[in-house]
């Protein structure tokens, strides 16, 4: 049961990694219409409409706030899984 523990937790951290990738911020100001992408970086920004006139969709994307959202969760996993490691090889000595 013990070994099953630490799987849980990556996996439950991978799940929330993949979610605060791609959860949306929905913002409706009165000039400016977007939803954010990305904890705690945000790599993508989806406009809707803004104050110059019709309505509106581009994307704008910052490829190096994904590359350290990627870095920071991908590296938050590695790092909680060479603790499990170490705590489990110290449990069994």
């Amino acid at each position: 049961m013990r070994k099953f523990i630490p799987t849980i937790l990556v996996l439950a951290l991978a799940v929330i990694a993949f979610f605060s990738l791609t959860w949306g911020f929905y913002y409706e100001w009165p000039d400016y219409v977007h939803v954010d992408y990305g904890i705690p970086f945000t790599w993508a920004t989806h406009t809707f409409s803004t104050i110059i006139g019709p309505p509106a969709a581009p994307w704008r994307v910052d490829v190096v706030a994904l590359q350290m959202d990627l870095i920071f969760w991908l590296g938050l996993i590695v790092v909680l899984v060479m603790i499990a490691d170490a705590v489990g090889r110290s449990r069994a000595a």
